[in-house]
């Protein structure tokens, strides 16, 4: 029996952006939900979301210009990493995945993740969702991973960056931060938080930032605009070590965006050719190997 999703599910109707996306453009932070009756929500999670299965995925990039993609697996799927690798099997080579896996998963599964097209895998340090970071953890997991060439996605509270730089720069593999530090624009660029996000971007060479999640630093709401300059100081400041992704279906927003308005966001902060094309095609390319 279906359960009653607890958030809201995302704009099925995305718009014919006016931005065309140069070819093998990647998102390179989105989420696949469900369907809950062939890939279970998790019992323990922190939100139960609506089904957003492959076919809408698949509509999705299709209309807004997008051929690649990198999965994140969302805490709602628990450890349950198969509505990745599945998705990825039928991609044609054109999707790869970031995994939830914590350090009881042993070498043999961590390789077969591998195998199945998984590139990383995501920890996410936010209050809100009740993640109090273990580090012992953390620590173990890294210690698995790096022999195969993974990174580490970091979801945390922008108030914590800074705190967090001296574990991330010491790390022996690269790692990327989610939706720019989680970046409220309603503090303005000169906020403590930010500065410390383009501090450890500009001094780590294995940091790498996604310019995404602009709705959820707006405080203004549509079209977002309030939350551009932020991802255009970070193209500035690392445009070699910045993604792009839309974050469809978009969990847990207070203002759902349109999907097709995010990609014209695209110009506004990578303002020429060369710069949007490392952020859609070369950048995901070389962290991601497609």
């Amino acid at each position: 029996m279906a359960r009653t999703p607890t958030i809201q599910g995302p704009d099925l109707h995305p718009k014919t952006p006016a931005f065309k996306a140069p070819p093998g453009s990647c998102d390179a932070h989105t989420h696949i939900f469900g369907p809950d009756a062939e890939y279970p929500y998790a019992d323990d999670g922190s939100y139960i979301p609506p089904d957003a299965g492959l076919a809408d995925f698949r509509k999705l990039h299709d209309a807004i210009g997008i051929e690649r993609a990198v999965i994140v697996n969302a805490s709602c799927h628990g450890l349950d990493n198969r509505v990745v690798t599945d998705a990825i099997a039928l991609s044609g080579g054109n999707y790869k995945g970031v995994a939830n896996i914590d350090d009881s998963f042993t070498e043999a599964q961590i390789d077969a993740l591998n195998k199945g097209g998984i590139m990383g895998c995501r920890f996410t340090f936010l209050k809100r969702l009740g993640r109090t970071p273990d580090m012992s953890s953390f620590y173990r997991v890294v210690d698995k991973i790096k022999a195969f060439g993974w990174h580490v996605v970091i979801y945390l509270d922008p108030e914590t960056v800074a705190e967090f730089s001296p574990i991330l720069t010491k790390l022996p593999l690269p790692y990327v931060i989610d939706h720019m530090g989680t970046v409220k624009a309603a503090k303005g660029l000169d906020q403590p938080d930010f500065h410390a996000l383009l501090d450890l971007a500009r001094s780590d060479e294995k940091c790498w930032v996604k310019c995404c999640g602009f709705e959820r630093a707006s405080a203004v709401g549509k079209p977002f605009h309030d939350a551009v300059p932020f991802a255009t100081k970070l193209v500035e400041a690392i445009p070699d070590r910045v993604l792009w992704g839309t974050d469809w279906p978009h969990p847990n927003v207070s203002v759902m965006p349109n999907d097709g308005e995010l990609v014209d966001l695209i110009p506004l902060f990578a303002h020429d050719p060369v710069a949007q094309h490392k952020i859609l095609v070369d950048n995901p390319a070389r962290l991601y190997k497609f």
